[in-house]
């Protein structure tokens, strides 16, 4: 018996000593080495992301014994956290876990509740006001949280047909009671108009445009459309225009208001031409603001070549569709300076959106500037266009400005493309009587057409400097000529086009006069692309005319291939047509005509304009230079 038992314990004793050895040879825990991009799929995988919860929420759930009861009635895991929450069980760790937990739900089919229990939930998170120390920025909730509050909100303030975002006051049902907005209807005015049709503009792919813009921060990034009751002539905002702006809901002691079940919060709608920034639990907080895809959104679906070509071929085509030849992208706003585009032949303001996009994105140059678009029909007389833009830019700052107060508006710049630099040197340039002398042989009183024909010429060629207008940039301008317009089927297509009813009059009276009256006789046309053929009487006259004192002036011009700079060309100007004397700067870039979007040039407007802003702060000694803008905070407060 004795013999029996020993052997028993020696084999149990064997055999316990095995399994110890055999345990002790690998242990359940082992690392492993990966690479960077594996380590930062782990470190930053949350809902967003991966549509998975994150390990900080992993953890909560763990040491709470959720994890399972998530998985299998994530409704009943998040009510059974939020009741230890409310009753102050919980602190920053769960709060954020609720966030993430609710917004995964919403996903799966929780719904508007859910979204907008997670956007609560965060917002508590990263302003607990007394209730908690606010997140470190360092920590990686910090950025999650705010991406769960502005998407929650976005898609829980959802319009019932989904295409927008309800900017209203309003009840909405919430997993643990109910949420109540209020709104001021007064913040939908902006600027004489009224924002409407609230799009969720981040929720969007941008193509076409090549670099993409936006201001990390809180909030809902939100494209508007604008409605005005009465379309007036002279400058304003353009009638289609998309203006980004930010939805707040500001929620004050958000944890005892979740705990109560009850939620009171104030929402706040903020344009970025207005601020950029506001005060929550005394911080100066960033708003989020989506730039480029809201600039995308305007400009997709619009008619483009019907509007360049047709505003080529027909001359009046403007005057019957827009109240406005200038037009701006927001309000005008008094102590930032004008830039003002001015497109090309067969173009459009369309063709500024890469270097608007590009200047609109850097702080800089959009806390400092305004930018402004003219349109004119392309096919008319050269001279006829620039009276049309000294016409709108003399009015726009009498309309804006009647008492002179805002000395940044007589600081502007004029920026011009191909024939729009044509237009942009006859801003600032005082002719006398050298135009008229070189197009007619008598003087104006002596010219036998009739009085208004005679009053229009006069308008035409008698020119003056704009005063507001302090510095031009010339990109790819012919000052010489394009000798692509004196090719004969561009101007047997020039001779297409249809000139406006008084142009039409004024041309019939100068075809009839002869060689004792005038210079034009026989010239082929009247239209722009005559005026730019190399040799005619506008490009003589136009290139002998020198900038008036005061004015600074910079050319960009495009050449292509590597070849020799002053044989070259853009395939539309040669270089040495765009080349003219007593410009600050000449900058060449190898780029065809249309260099609008270039980097290249878009970083030398960048350079002109700070250098444009620094010379006028100097000059004014009433504002900051380049690089120390301050933040323009919202100056409501909770």
């Amino acid at each position: 018996m004795m013999r029996a038992a020993f052997r028993t314990w020696v084999a149990g004793a064997v055999l316990l000593v095995g399994v110890l050895l055999a345990g002790g040879c690998a242990t359940p825990v082992t690392v492993e080495r990966v690479d960077h991009g594996t380590v930062h799929q782990q470190i930053t995988r949350n809902v967003l992301s991966a549509n998975a919860l994150s390990d900080p929420t992993h953890n909560v759930l763990r040491r709470w014994s959720l994890a399972d009861l998530y998985l299998e009635k994530p409704e009943v895991a998040i009510a059974d956290l939020h009741t230890a929450v409310a009753q102050g069980r919980g602190g920053a760790d769960e709060v954020f876990a609720l966030a993430e937990m609710a917004f995964l739900h919403a996903e799966n089919r929780g719904g508007r509740p859910y979204y907008l229990a997670s956007a609560l939930y965060a917002y508590a998170f990263l302003f607990p006001g007394a209730a908690d120390q606010p997140p470190s920025p360092y920590d990686p909730r910090f950025r999650l949280a705010t991406d769960l509050y502005n998407r929650g909100l976005t898609t829980g303030l959802e319009t019932e047909d989904r295409n927008g975002m309800a900017i209203q006051a309003a009840s909405y049902r919430l997993p643990f009671g109910q949420l109540d907005v209020a709104f001021d209807s007064r913040e939908l005015a902006w600027g004489g108009r009224q924002l409407t049709d609230f799009f969720p503009i981040a929720e969007v792919e941008v193509d076409g445009l090549d670099a993409r813009y936006r201001q990390p921060g809180i909030g809902a990034p939100l494209a508007a459309g604008t409605t005005q009751g009465t379309l007036t002539k002279g400058f304003q905002v353009a009638p289609r225009v998309k203006t980004p702006v930010t939805a707040l809901l500001r929620i004050t002691d958000p944890r005892r208001q979740i705990a109560d079940g009850t939620v009171r919060g104030q929402l706040e709608l903020y344009p970025s031409s207005d601020t950029e920034a506001v005060l929550i639990d005394h911080q100066h907080v960033p708003l989020e603001v989506e730039y480029t895809s809201t600039l995308a959104y305007m400009l997709s679906g619009l008619p483009v070549s019907e509007i360049e070509f047709g505003g080529f071929l027909r001359g009046s085509l403007l005057e019957q569709k827009v109240p406005s030849r200038l037009v701006a992208l927001e309000p005008y706003r008094a102590g930032r300076i004008p830039v003002v585009f001015v497109h090309g032949t067969a173009s459009s303001a369309v063709r500024w959106a890469e270097m608007l996009n590009d200047l609109r994105g850097d702080p800089r140059i959009r806390d400092h500037f305004q930018f402004w678009f003219f349109s004119y029909e392309t096919g008319n007389p050269v001279p006829y266009s620039a009276m049309l833009l000294r016409d709108a830019l003399q009015n726009a700052v009498s309309g804006l400005d009647p008492s002179g107060q805002d000395p940044a508006l007589h600081e502007m710049v004029v920026i011009g493309h191909s024939q729009g630099g044509l237009l942009t040197k006859m801003t600032a340039i005082d002719t006398g009587d050298r135009f008229w002398n070189t197009a007619f042989r008598k003087p104006p009183d002596e010219l036998p057409v009739d009085p208004d024909s005679r009053d229009l010429l006069k308008r035409f060629l008698f020119i003056k400097p704009v005063p507001s207008v302090k510095r031009l940039i010339f990109i790819a301008t012919p000052h010489g000529g394009s000798y692509v317009a004196g090719n004969r089927i561009n101007q047997f297509v020039a001779s297409l086009v249809r000139l406006p009813g008084n142009l039409l009059r004024e041309a019939l009276a100068v075809g009839k006069l002869d060689s004792t009256s005038t210079a034009l006789a026989g010239q082929g046309g009247f239209g722009s692309v005559y005026g730019m053929t190399p040799g005619s009487v506008l490009v003589r006259a136009l290139a002998a005319t020198p900038i008036a004192p005061g004015v600074k002036a910079h050319s960009i011009i495009a050449v292509r291939g590597d070849g020799p700079i002053e044989s070259g060309d853009d395939g539309v100007v040669e270089y040495k047509s765009a080349h003219i004397a007593g410009v600050e700067s000449e900058y060449i870039v190898h780029s065809g005509h249309s260099t609008q979007g270039d980097p290249h040039t878009i970083e030398e407007v960048r350079r002109i304009l700070l250098l444009h802003w620094a010379e006028s702060c100097t000059k004014r000694q009433d504002c900051r230079p380049p690089g120390v803008a301050a933040p323009r905070v919202a100056s409501r407060s909770p």
